[in-house]
């Protein structure tokens, strides 16, 4: 079974546990900050991956690391990946279960691309608007400073772009002239 299909499992049964004890912003929101260690200190990753390293000794480290900052359900998730040996599918599986919690909850993420930072309330603005026509009750922007924009802003909704960027427009006006329809 390849490593997705794995992942998914596991975040499945996460999600149907977090979900029936009521924790999915909870469990969520330290499966990110558990994605945030592992992605930001290859060292904790290279001990729990190695193979000289004692399954006790890799539970003893996760208990030490993360008691004091995840919750019994997350911390039993983790003990249990490193148990069965299944701790590489780690980031995939926070992923995924991210993406189920988001999806019960009707939140949608954005990846929203300007010239220039956004305000928050120019955030809120496109999180309402962006919100309805995507269907979600709620979305969730991530502002990224793009210095190659030339103003406006383009923005990333799952596997959807929305580009009103200067560039993008100029592209559009470029071609029409081209093939003559202007």
């Amino acid at each position: 079974m390849s490593n997705q299909a794995v992942a998914n499992r596991y975040a499945d049964a996460l999600f149907q546990l977090a979900l029936e004890k009521g924790l999915l912003d909870q469990v969520n929101q330290e499966l990110q900050v558990v994605k945030e260690v592992v992605q930001t200190t290859p060292a904790f990753s290279q001990f729990l991956g190695h193979p000289k390293v004692t399954t006790e000794q890799k539970k003893a480290f996760i208990q030490q690391s993360f008691k004091q900052a995840v919750s019994e359900t997350s911390l039993n998730t983790l003990l249990l990946l490193v148990e069965r040996n299944r701790i590489d599918i780690l980031v995939t599986m926070i992923d995924k279960f991210k993406a189920l919690s988001f999806d019960a909850q009707n939140i949608a993420e954005a990846t929203v691309y300007s010239a220039q930072p956004l305000s928050t309330e120019e955030e809120s603005q496109i999180a309402d608007l962006f919100a309805k026509k995507v269907g979600k009750e709620k979305l969730i922007v991530n502002n990224v400073v793009n210095s190659d924009l030339l103003g406006g802003l383009k923005i990333r909704i799952g596997d959807r772009i929305y580009d009103g960027s200067v560039k993008a427009q100029l592209d559009r006006l470029e071609r029409q002239l081209i093939a003559g329809t202007r």
